[in-house]
């Protein structure tokens, strides 16, 4: 949406982006701001270059741009993606994933909800010796999005959006370790717990045993997280939140904590530290990676393309 004398601006530069398969335009459809509504069909290997240049218009500022990904039948669209270059599967769309990033870190009700959950989920596994009931709380654990903002910010040296995850995940977990750790003094004053829960438990005993693997998981994991974040293969985000045992170590902290297991807090919480460290490094050197390949990709595709227009001008 844009007011009405920048529109043909910006169809100039959406007819001229490569990638662009159709651009239609809606006179007077905008009542707020007062204006154009413009609509184009783009491949996503060339949308986040075309975002970057609607924000070099000032459009953000005058009025708005909305993202949609949808499935377009259209020979001309194959075209375009075909002109754009690398695939769109890899595409990084950055501006998307700043605004993802931003979202997913605020500090609300549902997230310290679910992490309290979860995390009282992770209790109960190590107290009862249940690996399902970690994959559980580890699924449903929230916490990869402001681990994903700091690495974001790590990137882009935005120290206040590192903040924000910083923020987000010290309030969250200390929220959901503060919960946790009450239900399961409850829990021991009426007798269902005991210290001795915690000896014995072959199948959830990884929780107080940070090494070397821990951290190397965590590495992967962070990898895995933002690739599934930046590409259109989000899916995979599940299989990163069963690998990683953040909410568990926190789990095992509010549990131990209440049974006045000393020894099992300290260890838990360095498993805690080395999960969040290793996912925030990964993810910072997985989005730099990205950057790198991708300008690559667009600086060899632009000399191919001034090539053929030269060569088309002899």
């Amino acid at each position: 949406m844009c007011p009405a004398d920048r529109t043909d601006e910006v169809v100039a530069l959406l007819r001229g982006e490569t990638g662009v398969a159709h651009v239609a335009v809606y006179r007077g459809a905008s009542v707020e701001p007062d204006g154009d509504v413009v609509v184009c069909d783009v491949a996503r290997e060339a949308a986040d270059g075309m975002l970057s240049d609607l924000r070099a218009l000032g459009i953000e500022q005058c009025g708005g741009v909305a993202v949609m990904d949808d499935v377009v039948l259209s020979e001309a669209a194959k075209a375009a993606e075909r002109a754009a270059p690398g695939a769109g599967s890899d595409a990084v769309l950055w501006n998307t994933l700043e605004r993802q990033t931003e979202a997913d870190t605020e500090l609300t009700w549902s997230y310290v909800v679910f992490l309290a959950v979860a995390t009282q989920l992770a209790g109960i596994a190590v107290l009862i010796d249940s690996p399902i009931l970690v994959v559980g709380a580890m699924v449903l654990g929230p916490e990869f999005g402001p681990l994903a903002r700091i690495s974001v910010a790590l990137l882009r040296r935005r120290p206040r959006w590192a903040w924000q995850g910083v923020r987000t995940l010290v309030a969250g977990f200390a929220a959901a370790i503060a919960v946790t750790f009450a239900c399961a003094l409850v829990s021991r004053w009426l007798g269902w717990i005991h210290p001795g829960m915690l000896e014995h438990r072959p199948l959830t005993d990884f929780v107080v045993h940070p090494d070397k693997w821990s951290f190397i998981v965590a590495v992967l994991a962070g990898c895995a997280g933002v690739l599934s974040l930046t590409s259109a293969k989000s899916s995979t985000l599940v299989g990163v939140f069963i690998s990683v045992t953040t909410v568990p170590a926190a789990g095992n902290i509010a549990v131990a904590l209440a049974l006045a297991e000393w020894r099992q807090v300290s260890l838990s919480a360095i498993q805690l530290a080395i999960n969040l460290a290793g996912i925030v490094v990964a993810g910072a050197v997985t989005l730099f990676a990205q950057r790198v390949i991708w300008q690559e990709v667009r600086r060899r595709f632009r000399r191919a393309r001034a090539a053929r227009r030269a060569r088309r001008a002899a």
